[in-house]
């Protein structure tokens, strides 16, 4: 995979011409240019320097006056099933990228090429030829969070003596083992984590994790492939101080360990402890983790922190809910051992924490795709830099493409109002002391949140007000409905439930029911909340009347924003209507 093919190449350009261009980005070749018409070929001395050619140039330089393509140069004997997928976009979801591929058959392996690229490159290898050139060619240019996929065939050295694909039907395995030396089937990509490593650190040793002039942090940084945030200005004065590593679970793994030897090191050095069995437990490792994950890590009667604690020879206890504020989700797992056992143990609380994660965006992804624009890690529900105002920077900030939030389609973002309906005796935990607890969510959705008074004495369900635009209901609602389960307002196995209620024009109801209720059960079954537009309804002063939904908290959420999307096609299609009934101009007799 050293030779490069040169396409797109000028009449006029010579083999000097394309040295020259090499020369200049600091590109080594190994032998001359071979020029033919149109196109060229030359020789890297390694994989990653032709990789680095590729990214570098590729669609980006021109010679006189033609932008340059420069891919791998393969053979049509070896061009096969293996596709090289370059520009893949860095904090992309894994399950993204495999649903993909899968749409275009059975992806046999895929594994991460290692380049100092921003973005991601995989290699993969389908199991059947046709496969791969419809990946190809529906995949080449494909836009992803605003980056296209640059995508192009690798040398397959085994490809002339395979045997016809008569068992490699779509959806099958090829028979026998795999190949010594190819990765396992189903191999993941091991590219950086979306869910970063946060430790807490005694703020004495940050001097020395740090180093004279950044030294040691930056060759951490450089063994480990990571990248590393000491959060020193953060909580001034405060006995600990927070770490963020970014890299692959490896990698967060690797940089850990080294962070915690560092500081054995600094504690027998200044005599902070006598001998290195003591210091352990002195100076724990310390792992900061959203409360979302935390009740998954614990596991049903505390099997699978007990697992952990057995596995690794370790003592794991987890702050207490009461420390947790609306600004300040994230919860202290200490590990005390050996600084071997601790290593292990970060491991395996990493591993939950990841699965946790990615199970909860994977049951987001549907909504991701059916809510144009949605910004997962701005909603609170999976925190992120962009999110109002938690100080902690938990998970990196959303791509490119979110970073604007969710736009109506008239392009400006609008006010909703939902009433939401909850358990009379909840009224409490949800306003909190003096009114603490409602003034500090309606500030970080970003909300207007009110509760109605009583209907009557004995009401069984009080009405919040929640006013704002999608976004601030995303939040406002998901916190209510975590609090709600938080505060044991709903058994241990029972799922929280809501009704909501939302206001639509009386000239849209129509179409939410749909011809014969089509629309309305549509919506049920798409997503899995009960939507009744109660019938006989009388609009009221603004013409609107109410849509009543019931479920869980995706499925309320998705239910409303589905019905916000009818509504915004119905008024597009009466505005040209509003239009020409304007002013009537006389006509001509």
């Amino acid at each position: 995979m050293n030779k490069l093919y040169i396409g797109n190449v000028s009449e006029q350009a010579s083999a000097l011409d394309l040295e020259s261009i090499f020369e200049q980005w600091k590109i080594p070749f190994s032998a001359p240019f071979l020029v033919k018409s149109g196109y060229a070929f030359v020789d890297c001395p390694d994989e990653k320097v032709a990789m680095r050619a590729i990214d570098t140039l590729s669609g980006k330089v021109e010679l006189h006056g033609k932008v340059l393509e420069v891919e791998h140069s393969v053979p049509k004997r070896q061009r096969s099933c293996k596709l090289q997928i370059r520009n893949i976009p860095p904090h992309m979801q894994w399950e993204v990228l495999d649903g993909l591929l899968a749409q275009y058959g059975t992806v046999e392996s895929c594994e991460q090429v290692n380049t100092d690229t921003e973005t991601a490159v995989v290699n993969v290898r389908y199991a059947a030829k046709d496969q791969a050139r419809e990946a190809l060619d529906k995949l080449n240019g494909f836009l992803m969070e605003n980056y296209a996929l640059k995508v192009s065939y690798i040398p397959d050295e085994n490809a002339a003596a395979d045997p016809p694909a008569v068992g490699n039907r779509r959806g099958f395995n090829p028979r026998g083992p795999p190949r010594q030396g190819s990765p396992n089937l189903g191999a993941r990509p091991k590219l950086q984590s979306d869910v970063p490593l946060r430790m807490l650190v005694p703020t004495q040793f940050v001097g020395a994790i740090i180093g004279k002039e950044g030294a040691t942090i930056r060759n951490i940084t450089k063994q480990t492939h990571s990248k590393i945030d000491i959060h020193r200005k953060e909580n001034a004065g405060a006995a600990e101080k927070p770490i963020t590593v970014h890299s692959t679970p490896e990698g967060c793994s690797s940089a850990c360990r080294s962070i915690m030897e560092i500081m054995q090191k600094e504690a027998i050095d200044t005599k902070m402890c006598e001998d290195t069995e003591a210091v352990t437990e002195e100076i724990p490792l310390k792992i900061l983790a959203h409360n979302n994950f935390v009740g998954r890590l614990i596991g049903k009667e505390g099997r699978n922190l007990k697992k952990i604690e057995q596995d690794t020879d370790t003592k794991i206890t987890i702050s207490p809910l009461q420390d947790l504020t609306l600004y300040n989700p994230e919860r202290t797992i200490t590990v005390k051992g050996t600084l071997e056992a601790c290593a292990k143990a970060e491991e395996e609380i990493m591993k939950k924490i990841r699965e946790s994660y990615e199970n909860d965006v994977a049951a987001m992804h549907l909504q991701s795709n059916l809510i144009p624009g949605l910004n997962l890690n701005a909603l609170g529900i999976f925190p992120g830099a962009a999110s109002g105002g938690m100080s902690s920077p938990v998970f990196p900030g959303p791509p490119a493409a979110a970073q604007a939030g969710y736009q109506s389609f008239g392009g400006q973002v609008e006010s909703e109002t939902v009433h939401l309906f909850i358990p009379a005796l909840a009224v409490g935990a949800i306003i909190g002391k003096q009114g603490q607890h409602i003034k500090q969510l309606s500030r970080f959705a970003g909300a207007s949140i009110k509760i109605a008074p009583a209907d009557e004495v004995d009401a069984k369900q009080r009405m919040v007000i929640i006013t704002g635009p999608p976004e601030a209901q995303f939040k406002a609602q998901g916190r209510i409905f975590g609090k709600l389960k938080e505060e044991n307002f709903f058994g241990p196995k029972e799922e929280v439930k809501l009704e909501a209620h939302i206001k639509v024009p009386s000239f849209a109801a129509g179409r939410v029911i749909g011809k014969g209720g089509k629309t309305v059960n549509e919506l049920q079954n798409l997503t899995s909340a009960e939507v009744v537009v109660p019938r006989d309804q009388t609009p009221d002063e603004n013409d609107q009347v109410v849509v009543k939904i019931t479920g869980h908290f995706y499925a309320s959420q998705l239910a409303q924003r589905k019905i916000q999307e009818i509504i915004s096609q119905v008024r597009r299609q009466q505005q040209p209507k509003a239009s020409a009934t304007g002013p009537q101009v006389a006509r001509r007799k």
